[in-house]
């Protein structure tokens, strides 16, 4: 990794946040993730259909914890599976047109119980 001014009097090596050692120096352990991944068998995502204006159907897939899992990756991966376009807004899913039997096969081919409505 370069840094801003290295090579000048103004250069300082990047030091550790806990100890202020130099990082060449630390003896501190790695920090731990804090983020905890929570088995699809131990979750239900819940599927959704719903009317939008001008008659447009919207599928969502709520109920997941964004903390427990990777939501970005599961979103791409339902994209790719119904071949359609979708996101991820406050925590839910939402894929375009009426998805919901492509969308549950998914799911619980990755493992997650499910349920409509």
């Amino acid at each position: 990794m370069q840094r801003l001014f290295a090579g000048t009097s103004l250069d300082r090596p990047p030091t550790c946040d806990r100890c202020e050692k130099p990082e060449s120096e630390c003896t501190c352990p790695p920090p731990v993730s804090a983020a905890t991944r929570r088995a699809p068998e131990s979750q239900t995502a819940r599927l959704r259909l719903e009317k939008r204006s001008r008659g447009k159907h919207v599928t969502l897939v709520i109920g997941l914890d964004a903390e427990a899992n990777d939501l970005a990756g599961l979103t791409a991966r339902l994209k790719s599976r119904c071949s359609a376009g979708g996101t991820l807004k406050q925590g839910h899913i939402e894929l375009q047109g009426d998805q919901m039997a492509v969308a549950e096969a998914t799911l619980q081919a990755l493992g997650y119980h499910t349920c409509r409505g």
